[in-house]
């Protein structure tokens, strides 16, 4: 049993405790059912839902939405876009979020499936160090699918501001508004 002001006043029965909160206007809150005997503590119920969601929001802010973003190849993709799409899915990895990289075959492609394969087996290995692989390379239909994941030490990294550019050595900085002569 505990008081309204952090006091410990010991174990007393569920009716002596429950008494002793209606004489100060207040209730009688259950804080940890499961302890052996429980714990309860007089105060304002209204208080104590207030201050519960408080905590509940506090802990909803610090989680991280994990978020799967989807980079799409064929079978026939040129070396520039696959760089560019390699750069994409890095960049994703970096932010935090999972990476699905899936490859479509069309028509006549189904018969050479070796060579998406090779595709998808080219990212994961150039990604490196930056993502991890969760679900190797599969296929769905006419669809072959990866999902990579973020690597711990990338996901720890701090996001630094962007700084400004500098101006070149034996530049003049004027300030915003002045009239150029």
């Amino acid at each position: 049993m505990i008081d309204e002001n952090g006091e410990q006043l010991g174990v007393m029965a569920p009716f002596e405790a429950l008494k002793m909160a209606r004489e100060r206007s207040l209730d009688l809150v259950e804080i940890s059912p499961n302890a052996v005997p429980p714990v309860c503590k007089i105060q304002d119920y209204g208080k104590f839902l207030y201050e519960k969601d408080k905590s509940d929001r506090a802990a909803r802010k610090k989680q991280k939405v994990i978020v799967i973003k989807e980079v799409k190849f064929s079978v026939t993709v040129d070396e520039h876009d696959y760089q560019t799409k390699k750069n994409q899915a890095v960049r994703f990895l970096g932010d935090g979020d999972k990476v699905k990289a899936s490859l479509r075959f069309k028509g006549r492609q189904m018969a050479h499936r070796d060579l998406g394969y090779k595709i998808i087996n080219r990212l994961i290995g150039d990604i490196g160090e930056a993502g991890l692989v969760e679900f190797m390379p599969r296929m769905e239909g006419t669809t072959l699918h990866a999902i990579l994941a973020p690597s711990k030490k990338v996901e720890a990294a701090p996001k630094k501001p962007p700084t400004r550019p500098e101006p070149p050595a034996g530049a003049v900085a004027q300030p915003v508004g002045a009239a150029q002569s």
